[in-house]
């Protein structure tokens, strides 16, 4: 694994260009364009931030999981990854982290799977997976498009028989992740809205969006 580096942001929020209040168990989209700084910020700590990332002009090109951890060769997205996209172009760059080490193997909660792991009774909750489906399909995207994930401040230790574990979080209040673009991206979030499991703390809460122009050249 990575080491983790702290590395706190030096950019004032009261300057970010755009800034977007994403409430509990909400999906959310918006389009970062190359150079710009895009941070999420844990508003209340312990809150799983499921994102995807797509090129703006070709959404046929997104987020590659497995093509970013073989670029980096850690199981986690750290301070200085590189999100690599299928086509191993280069889409963003996380720059700044107060969060530690973030996940990107374990995917969406959907309304299966948590009638698989927790049973029948949750058939009916709201999951990530329908998050993302409901914002994609406001660009003319399905649930076909929908790639694997990061799961940004969301704990997920390898145990030793390499098997995935969801922990309890450990990002504090106002810890954020932050990145620039390498290209025009659409970032696409489901707020996470688990509630069967510690990824959340049992009790999803709101996070912030923040987009600061590309510094002048």
């Amino acid at each position: 694994m990575s080491k983790i580096i702290c590395a706190p942001s030096k950019l004032d929020p009261a300057k970010a260009a755009q800034t977007f209040h994403i409430p509990a168990k909400k999906p959310w989209s918006a389009l970062v364009r190359k150079g710009q700084t895009l941070r999420i910020v844990d508003c209340c700590g312990q809150q799983a931030v499921d994102t995807l990332f797509y090129n703006a002009a070709d959404y046929s090109e997104r987020y590659s999981v497995n093509d970013t951890l073989r670029e980096q060769g850690s199981a986690y997205v750290v301070m200085g990854t590189k999100l690599v996209s299928n086509e191993g172009r280069v889409m963003a760059c996380i720059v700044a982290n107060t969060g530690g080490a973030h996940d990107t193997s374990a995917g969406a909660c959907s309304c299966e799977s948590n009638t698989v792991r927790f049973g029948h009774h949750v058939k009916y909750q709201h999951a990530c997976r329908e998050n993302f489906v409901l914002e994609v399909s406001k660009y003319g995207m399905t649930k076909r498009d929908i790639a694997p994930n990061i799961n940004f401040f969301m704990n997920v230790p390898v145990e030793p028989d390499g098997k995935l574990a969801i922990v309890d979080g450990e990002s504090k209040p106002g810890d954020y992740v932050e990145l620039v673009a390498e290209m025009d991206i659409l970032c696409v979030i489901s707020n996470c809205p688990q509630i069967n499991n510690p990824c959340n703390g049992f009790i999803p809460t709101p996070v912030q969006a923040l987009i600061w122009d590309a510094p002048e050249a």
